[in-house]
């Protein structure tokens, strides 16, 4: 049996790795009970008969001076989301194996993101508010939402969140328009997908959901133009990342269209600083980054981890390796 460890913080270690998946693991690899648990991304005591890495939040760097003091080591597999955090340019002069549980992370991100496509298309977040404010004097007039029939819901990148997403949709009875440079017509028309540019998705969509990586290219690419070209009553949902949103001019339009609901998962800065008026905005609905994988969610992403060792093991093709060119594009 090939010798592993567990490299990780000992919270995480804790969520993704359960009572089952440690069963499977002992099955199949000679592992010690308890993680080595990173400093700052550094290992002390850097066992050199390691020849496999069962890792997540938390864990290690892997720099030229980690990969020296491990020259056995033959594959890492990565129990959360993007390995932008640990690997270096020097990981990629190795031959060596990594996978991620990107997939499995994508699976709640999906869930929370259909979840609020549908509240936002009901009008239920703007009339929560003017029910509150009118209390017994709201009039079935002020009732008005768009619904699940007949609506236009817009997908930014179709990557692996935004296919699940469009996966979901398609159990509705909506239009699906979908921006992303890198996709081609005919995979959009596989998914029920229409592409189009993304001035017009903002502008023909009663809802637009952001899934774009925050790479150079995508920082800033939302801008005030785009939401103030929505529809009337509009809304806009940011699972993704905070700094491909320009904040500043997503404010400036969001105060004068009390109409449009942003949705906001995350920020940037997150959290936003302590005078941010995003805390104060009756059009924002603000979470602490939580569309990702939460307490039993992280252990999916667990089970996906030891599901690639096994077929490392068994010599089988893996669905979640990572390649150099890959990371690139990724989150």
């Amino acid at each position: 049996m090939k010798k592993a460890y567990f490299i990780l913080d000992d919270s995480s270690f804790k969520k993704i790795y359960g009572s089952s998946e440690l069963e499977r693991i002992s099955e199949l690899v000679d592992i010690e009970a308890k993680p080595l648990v990173p400093i700052n991304g550094k290992v002390e005591n850097i066992p050199e008969d390691c020849e496999i890495i069962l890792s997540g939040w938390g864990g290690p760097l892997l720099d030229r001076q980690f990969l020296e003091s491990m020259p056995l080591l033959e594959a890492v597999f990565y129990g959360a989301g993007s390995i932008k955090g640990i690997v270096t340019g020097n990981f990629w002069e190795k031959d060596i194996v990594i996978t991620s549980s990107w997939h499995a992370n994508a699976v709640p991100v999906a869930e929370f993101t259909l979840a609020q496509v549908i509240l936002c298309l009901k009008n239920s977040y703007y009339l929560e508010r003017l029910y509150k404010q009118k209390k017994n004097k709201l009039l079935k007039s002020d009732k008005k939402a768009i619904g699940a029939y007949k609506s236009s819901v817009g997908i930014v990148s179709l990557g692996v969140i935004g296919r699940k997403v469009c996966s979901m949709l398609g159990n509705l009875d909506v239009e699906i328009l979908a921006y992303d440079p890198y996709v081609s017509e005919e995979e959009a028309n596989e998914s029920g997908v229409i592409l189009v540019g993304l001035d017009e998705l903002f502008s023909r969509c009663n809802v637009v959901s952001l899934h774009a990586p925050w790479l150079p290219d995508t920082e800033g690419m939302i801008r005030g133009k785009h939401f103030k070209s929505m529809m009337q009553g509009a809304s806009f949902i940011n699972t993704a990342r905070g700094a491909i949103v320009n904040q500043e001019e997503m404010i400036d339009v969001l105060r004068d269209r009390c109409d449009i609901t942003a949705v906001l998962d995350v920020t940037y800065p997150e959290p936003p600083e302590i005078d941010s008026p995003l805390y104060n905005m009756d059009n924002v609905i603000l979470t602490p980054h939580i569309a990702g994988s939460m307490d039993n969610e992280c252990s999916r992403m667990g089970k996906y981890a030891v599901d690639e060792l096994e077929r490392y093991l068994k010599g089988e093709e893996l669905k979640y390796r990572i390649t150099e060119e890959m990371e690139k594009h990724m989150a």
